[in-house]
């Protein structure tokens, strides 16, 4: 009897673990795939546009949480409780979002690259478009984590008003790079059965950072 008691609630316990899962692993939804891979497909052009049309050393003011690296993924997967995968990936528009902004800003018109960076920033609209329709509203009503709610304070607050010391100089190049790598991070499902040599180590830092916060966590 005591066996069969313990048997249950083994099987209750399992079971809750399975309904939680859907909540933290977050995985994306397929209508997702289509404009992810339509900018990765633009993604591809990046060194020809985004090195090879600017000087040597040529460098953009950002604001320090604007350069959004895996480390970064993996370093809040850690340190912050409550964190969803949905939380990064709202989080990954707003700040790439704002890094063609600040890239295109500083190119003239007639700029060889200009067209090709307009055209990244349309195409990550359209993807943030269908990753609207793919979440129930209320989902972007739910507070955020504080840290996540600080960094996305940040982020939109006026440039005159940021501190002088929150700024960073980083190239378009790895600008994109970094949008590219936590892209395939956070949208792995995507772009699993494409994978490159790159996409197999995005995905080893983004396994990696999740080891690490699930080993902090037992």
């Amino acid at each position: 009897m005591v066996q069969r008691s313990t048997s249950i609630r083994l099987l209750g316990a399992l079971l809750g673990l399975f309904l939680l899962m859907p909540v933290l692993m977050a995985p994306t939804p397929p209508s997702m795939c289509t404009p992810l891979r339509t900018l990765d497909d633009s993604l591809s052009h990046r060194r020809r546009y985004m090195k090879h049309n600017f000087p040597i050393n040529y460098t953009v003011r950002v604001h320090h949480e604007e350069v959004f690296k895996l480390s970064n993924i993996s370093k809040m997967k850690l340190r912050m409780d409550n964190l969803e995968e949905l939380h990064l990936q709202r989080m990954w528009f707003l700040v790439n979002h704002s890094v063609l902004k600040r890239i295109i800003r500083v190119m003239p018109d007639r700029h060889p690259s200009r067209p090709y960076t307009t055209e990244l920033e349309r195409r990550l609209q359209d993807a943030e478009g269908v990753f609207v329709q793919s979440h129930p509203p209320e989902v972007f009503q739910q507070e955020l984590p504080g840290a996540i709610q600080d960094i996305w304070d940040c982020l939109t607050e006026e440039s005159d008003k940021v501190p002088e010391s929150s700024w960073r100089f980083a190239s378009p190049k790895s600008l994109l790079d970094n949008f590219c790598h936590t892209m395939h991070c956070l949208f792995r499902e995507c772009f699993a059965t494409t994978e490159t040599q790159q996409d197999q180590s995005d995905s080893f830092h983004c396994q990696k950072g999740r080891k690490k916060a699930l080993r902090a966590e037992s």
